[in-house]
């Protein structure tokens, strides 16, 4: 038994193993990578140097698939199609190693050739040893050049930042409705960056204590840069240092009054976290509950509902703000799982007398006779194309088709809440997309429908003050975030009351 093997005992699940067996998850089982890969790796057992390095090899093999692909293309002289699927995810996580990685060539090859083996296709060891060698043979510059070498457009941005050609019309478009198409290229690469850990220090609850110490532990205890640190077994064969991927570069001060901005690392590791008083929630989505709970102030005896509560991040928050302004909150979920994760993430935020949670169609609510709310949140069902840091395999999944039907829903759904609203009252529309038809063109049709009981409310100025620095959205009556500005979500926010 040689020093590695006596290191990790019974375990025996590398890395790359971790990663590759997600990216099929995802691939062939419509997995999510953020979901499984946590458990893959406590499983595994994986030191805090692997961990890492697993986590970025999933995800950056996930991000930039596509543009990985052009290049597997070019360099075997096959169509990816024709190459059998396992293979080719092995080959994925192998260029990502040399390009989006800089693992030494030696370590990346062999390792990569070796987990081939290991998955059973020994067959196609050559084969990958031959296209990974002809990858590490040029620079990332001279592949950019090959693979979009023809295309202009769309497409050439499609395949230089690996996000699909619509994906690129789309966010082309939202940039365009703020007189911002010039931003295009930092968006899309924004989009491929590792984002920062991002923590709610929930109101009411969080101590000063909770976020100096996980201020404190993050940055004690921040992993190895994966891409500066070899494996455990790549350790013998390393022969030069490798260079970093790119990382989130944007302003790491909280954009958020409750946020905590981070690194990297595990978040269980912090102990307000681990108590459920601070919680994993991008600022994004923190700025778009509070832009609701303190776009005025709250009365004592309020009641607030959240159609769409799932998985629960909002609720929590929201649930906190309402305690501490004497409210009451419903939080609705369709589905029973995710509403099983509602009771979960409200458990330890407020008791049965401030939050109830309740299952059902969220287009249910504001029929006659029904109780009536001083604030809805309505965080709609959509494309995601807001989160693809966080959920790299969004970008692949989501179809042009599934835009008309997200539509659909999200104009019933804002239709019930605009009937579920009090006299008075205030409704928050968000989506974690900044297609145009899930964002503005919502807000154009729900205005011509409900005009004459509606009024918009000034949502760049109540984001603007409830951020904790200039979250640089453009004036108007809506408010779209973005990553390459503030490092968040792409979460679009739209207020609206209640005048009759």
């Amino acid at each position: 038994m040689n020093s590695t093997q006596q290191r990790r005992g019974p375990r025996t699940v590398s890395a790359r193993r971790v990663a590759f067996d997600v990216l099929r998850a995802v691939q062939v089982d419509d997995a999510y990578a953020n979901l499984l890969l946590p458990t893959r790796i406590r499983r595994a057992g994986l030191s805090a140097r692997d961990a890492a390095f697993a986590t970025e090899l999933t995800y950056g093999s996930i991000r930039m698939l596509g543009r990985y692909d052009a290049i597997i293309g070019v360099a075997s002289g096959r169509r990816v199609d024709n190459v059998e699927s396992d293979v080719l995810d092995v080959m994925r996580l192998g260029v990502h190693q040399l390009l989006g990685m800089r693992t030494p060539t030696h370590a990346a090859v062999s390792a990569t050739v070796e987990l081939t083996r290991e998955i059973g296709a020994r067959r196609a060891t050559g084969f990958v040893n031959a296209v990974l060698r002809k990858v590490a043979a040029r620079a990332d510059d001279e592949w950019d050049a090959l693979i979009t070498e023809g295309r202009g457009g769309d497409a050439l941005l499609a395949t230089r930042w690996s996000h699909p050609a619509w994906v690129v019309a789309a966010l082309r478009d939202a940039l365009a409705a703020e007189r911002s198409r010039d931003e295009l290229a930092a968006l899309l690469a924004a989009d491929n960056v590792a984002p920062r850990v991002q923590l709610v220090a929930l109101p009411g609850l969080a101590t000063a204590e909770d976020v100096q110490v996980a201020e404190d532990v993050q940055a004690a205890e921040a992993v190895p840069d994966p891409a500066t640190s070899a494996t455990e077994d790549d350790q013998a064969t390393q022969d030069a240092p490798p260079v970093s991927p790119q990382r989130d570069e944007t302003d790491a001060r909280p954009v958020s009054p409750v946020g905590i901005r981070g690194t990297t690392g595990d978040p269980a590791r912090v102990p307000g976290v681990a108590a459920g008083r601070l919680r994993v929630q991008d600022e994004g989505s923190q700025l778009a509950a509070l832009a609701l709970s303190r776009s005025s102030a709250v009365r004592a005896g309020e009641r607030w509902l959240d159609m769409c509560a799932g998985p629960g991040g909002k609720a929590a928050l929201l649930a906190a703000e309402a305690a501490q302004g004497g409210a009451t909150l419903v939080a609705n979920e369709l589905v029973p799982a995710r509403a099983g994760l509602v009771r979960k993430a409200l458990a330890t935020v407020a008791g049965g007398d401030v939050v109830t949670v309740v299952e059902g169609d969220g287009r249910r609510f504001g029929k006659p006779g029904d109780e009536r709310f001083d604030r809805v949140l309505l965080d709609a069902p959509c494309t995601g194309l807001g989160a693809l840091r966080r959920r790299p395999e969004a970008r692949w999944r989501k179809q042009p088709e599934d835009v008309p039907e997200l539509a659909a829903l999200q104009a019933e759904l804002l239709d019930a809440a605009v009937r579920a609203l009090a006299p008075g009252g205030t409704l928050a529309y968000v989506t974690c997309s900044p297609h145009l038809a899930e964002t503005r063109g919502q807000v154009d049709a729900l205005m011509a429908r409900h005009g004459d009981v509606l009024e918009q409310l000034d949502t760049a100025g109540v984001v603007r003050a409830v951020a904790a620095r200039d979250p640089q959205v453009a004036d108007g009556r809506t408010v779209q975030l973005w990553p390459h500005r503030i490092g968040t979500d792409a979460m679009f926010v739209a207020l609206f009351r209640r005048t009759a």
